[in-house]
């Protein structure tokens, strides 16, 4: 099925049009607005050849939100200012995405991360940031707790993908969960979000070490039914949610919203001979691999590293109610890399979802239409836990 201009919004410039949908898909949670992105949209299509372009109109756009924030604070309107400081966080991020490793990535990735949750807290009292002990330090999360929930509740641990952040997660899921009496545990592991970006821990093939840790610690919250806790990741946290549930055993589930792919370093070392033919052709940096493996200047140490990255023999170790969801038209992650998870998946009481373009949410990780696939995994998990 061919893209229209809401998924390709630059024709030919995949690395763009990939990072401006995922941005896109946060405006029905209010962290983004269509006419902003659009605006921001419009002068960069003149501007794509400029390597500083994607920065500076992204956090152009962030820094007269944040400006438009401190004056609504200032003025006593706190609600307001969320708005504008959640809005200008998001444009941060999206901003940071192609800056390379360095001082100035650093310093917007934490802008980003700062005017996030000024927003956040600002709009959402229901949730905090907590940290959770791990490994001699913590990581960052965010909890969202019911307003519906009574006693102990069930809750689900989601895990980002590759270059997505808690922030996020904790609206696109976090938001539904809450409503149908869940909390939320939106966390960022090694490799991801915060936890790269500020305090420099990077990705690990054994994720059950973190995802220890994030149970350990939700389980022992009053709030939380500790035999009712699910965990999920998207994207390439589609990997670590399969890892995380066949060896940690005290979760009551898993999900994974999207398969990874199965050979991990076959297709790094694929996407590396593409973006040295064409850098506009795939979905990443050039970069952004090697950062998140800690290997920036080493491109076949990362790809060594990645061959830790298999499910081959894991998933069959999987014992627990299991989800698939994953998208027909994914061009990120072919859609039989879920049939072969689904396959090797151990559980007897395992479930693959394909969303089709009828159904929507038919692009990677439902960047597209996110609500469609929560939704049906919202479902599923009632229907399972």
């Amino acid at each position: 099925m061919s893209a229209g201009p809401w998924i390709e919004h630059f024709p030919g410039n995949l690395v763009w049009s990939n990072a401006c949908l995922v941005t896109k898909g946060m405006a029905p949670y209010g962290a983004v607005a269509p006419g902003e992105i659009d605006q921001v949209c419009e002068r960069l299509r003149a501007r794509q050849s400029e390597p500083d372009a994607w920065r500076e109109e992204w956090c152009a756009m962030g820094a007269r939100l944040e400006k438009a924030g401190d004056a609504a604070e200032a003025g006593g309107r706190r609600a307001t200012a969320g708005n504008c400081y959640l809005r200008a966080g998001m444009y941060y991020f999206t901003g940071e995405r192609f800056i390379p490793p360095g001082e100035l990535k650093q310093e917007t990735g934490r802008k980003a991360i700062e005017l996030q949750t000024k927003g956040i807290e600002r709009r959402f009292p229901n949730i905090e940031k907590v940290e959770v002990p791990y490994d001699g330090a913590t990581l960052p999360a965010l909890f969202m707790k019911s307003p519906h929930a009574s006693g102990r509740a069930p809750a689900v641990v989601v895990f980002d993908g590759m270059d997505n952040c808690k922030e996020m997660s904790v609206l696109f899921a976090g938001l539904e969960f809450a409503q149908r009496g869940w909390h939320t545990l939106a966390i960022d592991g090694p490799g991801q979000g915060e936890s790269l970006r500020l305090r420099g821990l990077y990705a690990r093939h054994d994720y059950e070490v973190p995802g220890a840790a994030a149970y350990d610690y939700i389980a022992r919250r009053p709030d939380v039914d500790p035999k009712k806790v699910v965990v999920m990741g998207y994207s390439f946290g589609g990997y670590y949610a399969s890892r995380i549930a066949a060896f940690e055993k005290r979760y009551a589930a898993g999900v994974a919203m999207s398969a990874l792919h199965w050979d991990l370093a076959g297709w790094q070392r694929e996407i590396k001979r593409r973006q040295d033919a064409n850098p506009k052709g795939t979905p990443q940096s050039t970069f952004h691999f090697r950062w998140i493996m800690g290997c920036i200047d080493d491109a076949e140490a990362a790809i060594e590293k990645a061959k830790k990255f298999s499910l081959t023999d894991v998933a069959p170790k999987i014992s627990c109610p299991f989800l698939i969801v994953h998208a027909q038209d994914d061009g990120v992650v072919p859609v039989a890399n879920a049939h072969k998870l689904y396959d090797a998946v151990g559980s007897k009481q395992k479930h693959l979802k394909i969303l089709g373009a009828e159904e929507g949410g038919h692009y990677h990780a439902q960047a597209d239409n996110r609500q469609v696939g929560i939704d049906y995994i919202a479902d599923w998990i009632a229907d399972n836990v």
